[in-house]
């Protein structure tokens, strides 16, 4: 016996939704946003924290522990972590700072000979370039301007103060709003599951909620391990080069440059290449010619992220095309600057799986198509035509249709009738 296949459910928008609600729901999720600003901005970055601390928080639930004081303990767990990688980190990366501030006197003084070469080079054959000035090298003259604009640099350093402190309160709100999106997280999800159709337990295609935390969790996975994966090999590049005699300082400082370029690789676009200027500055003010071998190796390390290890990563992390990627980028660094790069791709993640979930499990009710006739006829829709012709049919045959032996005439006993 054939088993009948039960229909599976799903989300029909009416006509009038297509032709009103939605276009209504476009506009006015854009106007909020506009209005919004960099309120939206924080809602967004902390509902993605959220998003990533919350399976951490329903693992300690498991272990009988309320969802209040899973969250709390989540907190001071991942602040007890990062404590614990800056204290592995501080001291090798503070000696190496501390190197290099001794032997900035030594890489300056190596610069003021290589300009002294350069100008007894252009001085021979006639080019009238001047690096050194009444015995003033470059080098004196920027440091002369420096101290001369000492009251700009006061400026910019208050500048950057307040910044840091409007960076530190917004961080303070982003963890605030992400806790109380931790605690009535569940709620939130329990209503929508139940405004959608019922999914089978386990099923997360079916799972909206689930679908969109995955989502988050696996880019989050996918980004710390393509920055680990960058800035070990930032720092063994860099040691190589080193021990190979191309660039002295990178041996020395290969811990700290490496972390420095894994730190910056969580910065879309501008990352690599913020992550490259720290060790060439210092390869130029050992030699022009190192600088460049720097320079080039940093390169080839680029092509090696975007042709190898990028596509690896992220092609199973994000499930993104890479077009809406570098769009999603820039238009999230169009409207909120860095900040708003780093959330892009995890707000990416998401949209994409409602648009999966929505191709799924949403249809749209058809628009009643119809049929042009003769000038003059009204037009009938193609429903209501083909049903005229089934009825048709129907009499031509009842029309034609013969009794059978000892049948009533149908037709007779109308006429008598």
């Amino acid at each position: 016996m054939e088993r009948r296949q039960v229909p599976r459910d799903v989300i029909v928008v009416p006509r009038w939704v297509q032709l009103v609600g939605l276009p209504l729901l476009v506009i006015g999720a854009w106007a909020v946003a506009n209005a919004a600003g960099r309120v939206l901005l924080l809602f967004v970055v902390a509902a993605v924290v959220a998003l990533i601390l919350n399976p951490l928080v329903r693992l300690f639930q498991r272990a009988r522990l309320p969802r209040g004081v899973a969250i709390a303990v989540v907190y001071l767990a991942f602040v007890a972590l990062l404590a614990g990688v800056i204290a592995l980190l501080a001291n090798p990366v503070a000696g190496q700072v501390e190197s290099f501030r001794q032997s900035v006197p030594n890489y300056v003084r190596s610069a003021e000979r290589g300009l002294t070469e350069a100008q007894d080079w252009l001085d021979q054959r006639g080019i009238k370039v001047n690096l050194s000035r009444g015995g003033e090298s470059a080098l004196s003259r920027l440091e002369r301007d420096l101290t001369s604009r000492s009251g700009e640099l006061v400026t910019f350093t208050r500048d950057l103060v307040q910044r840091v402190i409007e960076g530190l309160f917004s961080l303070v709100l982003v963890i605030v709003i992400s806790i109380y999106m931790l605690i009535y997280g569940p709620r939130f999800a329990g209503q929508v599951r139940r405004l959608l159709p019922a999914a089978e337990p386990g099923d997360r295609e079916r799972d909206l909620p689930a679908r969109i935390e995955h989502s988050v969790a696996r880019y989050i996975g996918g980004q710390l391990a393509f920055s680990t994966i960058m800035g070990a090999s930032a720092a063994l590049m860099l040691w190589l080069l080193g021990f190979l005699g191309v660039f002295s300082a990178g041996r020395d400082y290969a811990v700290f440059f490496g972390v420095f370029f894994g730190v910056m690789e969580l910065l879309p676009f501008i990352g690599p290449v913020l992550g490259a200027i720290p060790p060439i500055v210092v390869a130029l003010l050992e030699s022009p010619l190192s600088a460049v071998w720097v320079g080039l190796a940093f390169v080839a390390l680029q092509q090696l992220e975007g042709h190898v290890v990028a596509p690896n990563v992220f092609g199973r992390a994000l499930r993104i095309n890479p077009l809406l990627v570098i769009f999603a980028l820039l238009f999230g660094g169009h409207l909120y600057g860095i900040t708003g790069a780093l959330v892009a791709l995890p707000v990416a993640a998401m949209l994409r799986e409602l648009a999966a979930y929505a191709r799924d499990n949403m249809v749209f009710e058809p628009w009643p198509a119809a049929t042009t006739k003769a000038a003059g006829e009204p037009l009938v829709e193609l429903g209501e035509r083909d049903h005229d012709a089934n009825r048709h049919e129907n009499d031509d045959q009842h029309l034609h249709h013969e009794p059978e032996a000892g049948e009533p005439h149908e037709r007779s006993v109308r006429h008598r009738a």
